[in-house]
């Protein structure tokens, strides 16, 4: 049984990231151009054609589903879920292209959706949560995972699978987590129900594994070369698989049985037919059918085009290993039989490097292409739980160690610099230094027939650059919605776009935590405090139950297993910080900063936030004198203090905060306008922001909004503040006008409208000036 080509549909115009193929004559495809289509075919009309084509918004559509047929749809629904976090639910056969139903309720793009036989939806999104709706009605939200849900799967009416980029895949009953899996050492992209076994799983680690529900690994599959993106089941019960090599795998008894390389970079998806068709949906935006019945292979001149396709394209080395010229053998080693199927050599031809694939059905070696030196220094990178090109390590003092520079090759070195600079709280004076340092260590390579730009929506990860073509223009932009907006031209604070005509930008609404750490650095000052604590009061230093829980906070941290961490930790490192000298307790700050921002949820359960602030406010001595200039140990903690509380309204977003935030504004407003800093001030005005998202859909004015406003204002006529700060303070003032409870400026509007002119003059860029036009806009 082989699979060859039976249709190539060309309808999308950028890549296609989910399909569903139901029946042998109705496929469906889901593409970051914005548009889902439907394909039919039937026996008057043997060849797939567009039936539909659905646009519900201007954003990238990112997952697709087919619900079965009911009363009020005879011929089922197809679901489509993407950017802008809504799934929308069309009728299939209605001549209406507007949804049926919008589903409201994820805040962040949808990137997976499945269905049950009767009926039953489920949904996973990049706002790490999965939910399951019936009747079109959300039923349950499935809480538990702390990065994207990538993968969901109906079990029966009341088991669902999610698996997600944190490593783990969840197996709930209801809302309730029944079981967790742990083995794959990378994000986790796909599942797919396995007859009579359980399930199958694939990752990012290049692997995949299949298991019985009971949690038991029962095999592991390995033959992809890179990522791993979705699965599929046939109906002899055979995985078929697709990923960043290019191909498309048929498993059969634990073995892969046939590759199928595709002529695109990345094969995001794949289906299967009742038939036993296999659909796949690439990053060249073509659908394409395969089948093992030779009646609906393609005609010869079009396989023999395939295959020349396929042989002509340039392949990248990093998804084929590592490649040493001088070790390779020349074209005499296709002589020998290969291994298995797909086994893949490289031979050097003259100057060149050729991939070969074994074809075990014809016994021949079939050419796959020129290998060329990769992008970036081997397969893309997970920075974060989004996939880069590069990620390059900065050192910026000596005994530090190096920061994470993330870089798509595609992107703008300036921008990648300025977000690489604002995230580590580095003056933006560096900012040519840091784009020439990424524009003298990338290059581009020549890859596929595309000469577009991809930017992958759903993980981040960018396409491939043609050579030469380093001047290309940006990939256009989309609507601007909640903050976010995937274009390679893009403000990196905002996400607005920087196109040439005026951009929507506010609101604002996604909170910015500082999450920077050098855990290990922390630890060993601690530490080394403690010591020095001791010795001059021992009653001051760490009870043993103290080292014990300080202990596991930073192994937590270290191993990216902060959820771990609960309220009672947090209150812990808040009573050292209370009875510690002021000159001691900055790393201790720091430490709880860390922990707020890597579990933001652990704050919740801290019934008296009261004590926390009064630890940090007495850290900083608020209440005695405010000489000048500043004490080196009293400014650190005047911005570790700031960006500790800055994270404290993370999770407050979308909610009025409670008293806690009146005692933090009011604090932050005894400090003296000249105790200000570049630094502090950049710290304050995130804080401020942060604020902003809490209270931008209250319905009553915030009982501390003059205290807020107050502070933007302290930003904004700070003679130390740069322009970031400045920036950050006009959206959070921006946001406030924005709401639900518009403050009521009155004669002050002339203050404000002097302040963003004032702010609009010391920061020339664009995206300022566009800002301010729009305040200025609200406030007129």
């Amino acid at each position: 049984m082989v699979y060859r080509l039976s249709a190539s549909l060309s309808g999308h115009s950028q890549d296609v990231r989910g399909v569903a193929s139901p029946t042998a004559g109705l496929v469906l495809s889901a593409s970051r151009d914005a548009t889902a289509i439907v394909w039919e075919k039937s026996q008057s009309e043997p060849k797939f054609t567009i039936s539909a084509t659905y646009k519900p918004s201007e954003g990238f559509i990112n997952s697709i589903a087919y619900v079965p047929p009911s009363a009020d749809a005879p011929q089922g629904h197809v679901v489509t879920g993407g950017q802008d976090g809504i799934i929308n639910v069309f009728t299939l056969g209605d001549p209406s292209t507007e949804p049926a139903y919008s589903l409201i309720g994820h805040t962040a793009n949808v990137c997976a959706l499945t269905s049950s036989p009767t009926g039953n939806l489920v949904s996973g999104s990049w706002d790490t949560t999965a939910r399951v709706w019936r009747d079109f009605k959300e039923l349950y939200v499935l809480k538990g995972h702390t990065q994207s849900v990538w993968a969901v799967l109906c079990i029966d009416e009341n088991q669902t699978l999610t698996a997600s980029a944190d490593r783990t895949i969840k197996l709930w009953n209801q809302h309730k987590e029944m079981q967790r899996f742990h083995g794959h050492n990378d994000a986790v992209r796909g599942l797919v129900l396995v007859p009579d076994i359980g399930f199958a799983s694939c990752s990012n680690d290049s692997e995949i594994r299949v298991w019985t529900l009971q949690g038991d690994l029962v095999y592991t599959l390995v033959g992809h070369t890179s990522f791993v993106y979705s699965l599929s089941i046939l109906p002899s019960g055979d995985l078929v698989s697709s990923g960043e090599d290019r191909t498309v795998r048929v498993w059969k008894d634990g073995e892969c049985s046939q590759t199928i390389v595709h002529p695109a970079i990345s094969v995001w998806t794949v289906s299967t037919m009742p038939n036993g068709d296999i659909v796949s949906g690439c990053s060249d935006g073509v659908v394409r059918v395969f089948s093992s019945v030779e009646e609906r292979w393609a005609p010869a001149d079009e396989l023999k085009l395939y295959d020349d396709t396929i042989a002509n394209q340039a392949l990248p080395s990093h998804q084929l290993g590592n490649v040493k010229k001088s070790d390779l053998a020349g074209p005499e080693a296709l002589s020998q039989p290969g291994k298995k199927d797909g086994q893949v050599i490289m031979v050097k031809n003259g100057n060149l490097v050729e991939a070969h694939k074994w074809d075990s059905n014809t016994r021949t070696w079939q050419r796959m292409g020129e290998v060329v030196d990769a992008v970036g220094s081997g397969r893309k990178q997970l920075h974060e739980g989004k996939e880069y090109d590069y990620v390059f390590d900065v050192d910026i003092k000596d005994g530090a160690p190096p920061l994470k520079l993330p870089y798509n090759a595609n992107e703008n070195p300036y921008q990648a610099a300025h977000r690489f600079l604002t995230r580590n709280d580095l003056p933006l004076t560096y900012i040519d230094e840091v784009a020439k340092f990424i524009e003298k260590n990338t290059s581009a390579v020549t890859i596929g027939q595309s000469n577009e730009q991809y930017v992958d929506p759903y993980t981040g990860a960018s396409r491939y650059v043609p050579r030469g073509t380093s001047s290309q223009a940006p990939a256009p932009s989309t609507s601007y919605g909640s903050g976010a907006v995937n274009s390679a031209n893009v403000d990196p604070f905002t996400g607005a776009s920087r196109g040439s005509g005026p951009q929507k930008i506010l609101p604002v609404l996604a909170p910015l935590p500082f999450k920077q750490a050098n855990v290990t650095a922390m630890q060993t000052k601690i530490q080394e405090l403690n010591e020095s604590v001791k010795a001059s009061d021992a009653t001051l230093a760490f009870t043993a139950e103290e080292g014990a829980n300080l202990t596991e906070i930073i192994g937590a941290l270290s191993t990216n297993n902060a959820s771990v961490l609960t309220g009672p930790h947090i209150t812990l490192v808040a009573g050292i910080i209370a009875r510690w000298p002021q000159a001691s307790v900055f790393p201790l700050i720091d430490l709880l900063r860390v922990v707020l921002a890597n579990n933001p949820a652990a704050l919740k359960s801290v019934k008296d936030k009261q004590t926390i602030l009064s630890a940090l406010f007495g850290a900083l001595g608020i209440d005695q004198p405010w000489e000048m200039p500043l004490p080196k140990a009293r400014e650190t903690n005047v911005l570790l203090v700031n960006r500790t509380i800055a994270n404290m309204f993370v999770p407050q977003a979308g909610s009025l905060p409670a008293a806690w935030s009146t005692t933090a504004l009011e604090s932050l407003g005894r400090i003296p306008a000249e105790a200000w800093t570049k630094g502090t001030l950049l710290a304050l005005a995130t804080l401020l922001f942060n604020y902003s998202c809490a209270i931008h859909h209250s319905q009553k004015a915030a009982q501390d909004q003059e205290t807020h406003l107050a502070l933007i204002e302290t930003v904004l006529k700070n003679p130390n503040s740069e322009p970031e700060a400045q920036y950050r303070a006009l959206v959070a003032f921006g946001n406030v006008v924005k709401s639900s409870a518009k403050p009521k400026l009155g004669k002050a509007t002339s203050t404000w409208l002097r302040l963003s002119s004032a702010a609009a003059k010391k920061n020339a860029e664009k995206r300022m000036q566009d800002l301010v036009n729009e305040v200025q806009s609200l406030i007129v």
